[in-house]
């Protein structure tokens, strides 16, 4: 059975400007219980994703203050993203060869809804794919220098 994007999104997805501090995205991850926010212009369209490993290693670790903005830490580049219209099945697949846990849903270059592989895990319909997904995402690789 194929299953689109948009019938298991979360549509309520917080994000944050590229001129907002780390500090800022911080505070929304930690009173919101998540992981990544997608960053938006002033149009509402999507520029980047900063995660809590963003911050963690591209600014506390760095010595970076709080007040750094958003842009000096998020990813910009290769920014990976999904449809509404995307089947369920093809988003797993692309989450596990780009390895990232999260995928931001775009519809007109706007974030409408993220779907995250827990949210898959928790589906027993998808829960294998979930699985084999994180164990390629979770493989070890060469620290970076």
């Amino acid at each position: 059975m194929h299953q689109q994007l948009r019938n298991i999104m979360t549509s309520d997805v917080f994000t944050v400007s590229s001129t907002q501090s780390i500090q800022d995205a911080a505070k929304i991850m930690s009173d919101n219980n998540i992981g990544a926010i997608p960053v938006v212009d002033q149009s509402g369209s999507m520029v980047g994703i900063i995660t809590d490993r963003d911050i963690t290693l591209r600014s506390t670790a760095q010595g970076e203050a709080a007040n750094t903005p958003v842009s000096e830490v998020m990813t910009a580049q290769k920014i990976v993203q999904g449809t509404p219209d995307m089947d369920v099945h093809e988003a797993v697949q692309l989450m596990s060869q780009q390895q990232i846990r999260r995928l931001p849903v775009t519809e007109n270059g706007h974030v409408i809804g993220m779907v995250a592989l827990g949210d898959l895990a928790v589906d027993s319909q998808y829960n294998n794919e979930a699985e084999q997904a994180l164990s390629t995402i979770s493989t070890p690789s060469a620290p970076q220098k």
